[in-house]
């Protein structure tokens, strides 16, 4: 994370996360058809594709599972798939994202709650309890 400041020297308190550049781009352009007269890469082999399947799942794992407080990214979609020079898949825009915390009232033990879930229709993270 990092602090902008403005050309007349004045601090915003605007935050951006600095990633390094990703060569191959997003997913989608891998993935569909371009039709603003770019050509399309080669297509993605087998292997290829399960590896990126392996990096996406990996990095919801953590984000869900080992992350202190769990954070669930409400827009995952191959636009927000990045792909470095080897093909690494990274999840990337964590801008609809949702920090989970754990509910500490007796009445709703072991629940979790977020308020105002965003994000695209039909993504909910596994074991979240919508109640």
């Amino acid at each position: 994370m990092t602090s902008f400041t403005s050309a007349a020297g004045l601090e915003s308190h605007a935050a951006a996360t600095i990633i390094e550049y990703m060569s191959n781009g997003s997913l989608d352009k891998w993935l569909y058809l371009v039709t603003d007269g770019e050509t399309r890469p080669t297509e993605l082999n087998l292997l290829q594709r399960l590896n990126i399947a392996i990096d996406v799942a990996s990095a919801i794992h953590y984000l869900h599972d080992e992350c202190d407080q769990q954070i669930i990214h409400c827009d995952l979609k191959p636009s927000n798939i990045l792909l470095d020079d080897e093909m690494v898949a990274h999840v990337s825009d964590f801008g609809l994202a949702r920090l989970i915390s754990n509910t500490t009232d007796f009445l709703h033990s072991g629940q979790t709650s977020t308020i105002g879930m965003k994000g695209t229709i039909g993504y909910v993270a596994p074991g979240v309890q919508v109640t």
